[in-house]
């Protein structure tokens, strides 16, 4: 075998990979959404998250396999994340609420409905979550309220979940 053959051997093993990762994670995030009983756009928007990654490590794999330096790969991805840096002033805001988004969907005990006590020594925030979405997560008060609370303070802070029967009265 020659070198050319070897390289197309690889990128189709990677392909397949790809497919076989979007597959796994497409039925786990909605056997997630069912069990959680979540929001289906919410699902939709954690699958593009990680279709995303996965595709750019694909394809910066098959871009070292057809021999591209990885000096130039880690050249062009520290180029392409500058400029994001400055076009995203708060860039690592975003970031960062972006991951505790798909942390708060996988890992959280907090679901959709759930009435919670946000507790802060300054202010304490009682709502129903009503949305969790990819940034924020959306509290509803007593009041008909709502309350926006950044994904990355959501799971910074304590949360008091009242039980099923103290919730009886929504």
């Amino acid at each position: 075998m020659d070198t050319f053959e070897i390289q197309c051997i690889e990128t189709i093993v990677i392909i397949l990979v790809y497919l076989a990762l979007r597959f796994t994670i497409n039925k786990i995030v909605d056997r997630t959404v069912e069990r959680s009983m979540m929001n289906k756009a919410r699902g939709k928007i954690i699958k593009k998250a990680i279709y995303l990654t996965i595709l750019t490590i694909c394809l910066t794999t098959v871009l070292v396999i057809w021999g591209i330096e990885q000096s130039e790969i880690v050249v062009f991805i520290g180029s392409v994340l500058a400029v994001i840096g400055i076009a995203l002033f708060a860039q690592w805001s975003i970031l960062s609420n972006i991951t505790s988004g798909i942390l708060i969907f996988f890992n959280h005990s907090v679901k959709l409905e759930d009435t919670i006590t946000i507790i802060d020594k300054d202010y304490a925030v009682e709502g129903r979550v009503s949305d969790i979405g990819l940034f924020f997560v959306i509290l509803k008060t007593k009041e008909g309220e709502h309350i926006s609370v950044p994904n990355n303070v959501f799971i910074q802070k304590m949360i008091k979940k009242k039980l099923a029967s103290a919730s009886e009265g929504k």
